[in-house]
């Protein structure tokens, strides 16, 4: 009797990593909803950021058809992944299922949501408080990732989540590390771009820190760096970016 073929692999640490960086590391992605009325899947693209605790965080009008469909049903899968060179098939994707929570402008979490959105799509300044438009979050519940061609991994929704009793405190301090970092050291993003991405463009600036990472924008382009362990104290912080400097400086 032949052998079963095993298609899903156990999850590891190097599969966490890249679906952290697939979902953390995208400016926008496919998203997929079932259509009221028809029952029919309805499929659109969204711009993406991400809540401090690393779940993905949408803008979308309620003029579109994917907000009407959320109302009525807050499920939805979220699809990442960036195509290359050669065959689309061999190149990294995941796919969340994740449920919307749609976050009012007078909720508290609001203001600091619309700051690191805009931070990481500034155009979306010129829209972001339309009447119409609202913030949801999507909270994972589980994902399928696929590193390439044998290559698949079903993911938790723990594999995905920042799990650390510092994201508060960092979260208050994220605007004055950032705006500290971009105006005192703003040597520091090309040199963790060049360090830890392999970039070879200058004028790269801090967008995001969290308790796992570092964002750096350039233009249209984003890099996400992860720590090596998440922050378990926000005062770690200074600490940890230091270390990355003496990191870049020996490349």
């Amino acid at each position: 009797m032949a052998e079963s073929v095993k298609t899903i692999r156990d999850t590891d640490d190097e599969a966490r990593l890249l679906a952290r960086r697939l979902v953390r590391g995208a400016r926008y992605a496919a998203i997929g909803v079932l259509e009221p009325g028809t029952g029919f899947p309805f499929t659109s693209r969204v711009l993406t950021g991400t809540d401090t605790d690393g779940s993905p965080v949408i803008l979308i009008s309620a003029l579109s058809a994917h907000t009407t469909a959320l109302t009525a049903d807050p499920r939805a899968s979220l699809l990442f992944g960036e195509p290359g060179k050669g065959d689309p098939l061999a190149h990294p994707r995941i796919t969340l299922r994740t449920r919307a929570l749609r976050i009012a402008r007078e909720d508290e979490r609001h203001g600091q949501l619309r700051e690191r959105f805009i931070r990481r799509h500034p155009k979306a300044a010129l829209y972001a408080d339309f009447p119409d438009f609202a913030f949801f979050r999507m909270v994972p519940e589980s994902a399928s990732l696929n590193g390439g061609f044998g290559k698949a991994y079903a993911l938790e929704a723990g594999d995905l989540i920042i799990r650390s009793p510092a994201i508060a405190g960092l979260a208050a301090m994220e605007t004055g590390a950032i705006e500290h970092m971009n105006t005192d050291h703003s040597e520091a993003a090309d040199a963790y771009a060049q360090a830890y991405a392999r970039s070879k463009r200058t004028g790269w600036t801090i967008c995001g820190i969290d308790c796992a990472g570092l964002d750096l924008l350039n233009g249209d382009e984003l890099i996400r760096i992860e720590f090596d362990a998440p922050l378990h104290d926000s005062a770690q912080l200074r600490a940890k970016l230091v270390e990355m400097s003496r990191f870049a400086s020996q490349k």
